[in-house]
Order: structure tokens, then C-alpha cells, then sequence
């Protein structure tokens, strides 16, 4: 992956969050990151 694609889908997934957040709130962008956080320590688990 070069730098400019990095940078490109950093700002896409930034820009996505943002517009999400405004329009729907934060309540489930929480939750989500609470579950993909025992996602990471799951695999942890078995690495």
C-alpha cells in the first residue's frame, strides 16, 4: 500500500465517522469500538 492510498482511505473512513456520528450520534460508533476490541483481544487469544 503506497502513501497516497493510506492517506486517501484514512480521510475516507474519517469523513464516513464524522458524518455518521453527526447524523445518527455516537452511541452505536461505542459500541462497535467496544466490540471490535475484544474482536482484538480474541484473536490475541489464539495467535
Amino acid at each position: 500500500m503506497t502513501n497516497r492510498l493510506a492517506i486517501i482511505l484514512g480521510l475516507i473512513l474519517i469523513i464516513a465517522i464524522t458524518v455518521d456520528v453527526m447524523m445518527y450520534g455516537s452511541e452505536h460508533v461505542i459500541f462497535l469500538g467496544k466490540k471490535l476490541f475484544e474482536l482484538i483481544e480474541w484473536i490475541a487469544f489464539w495467535r
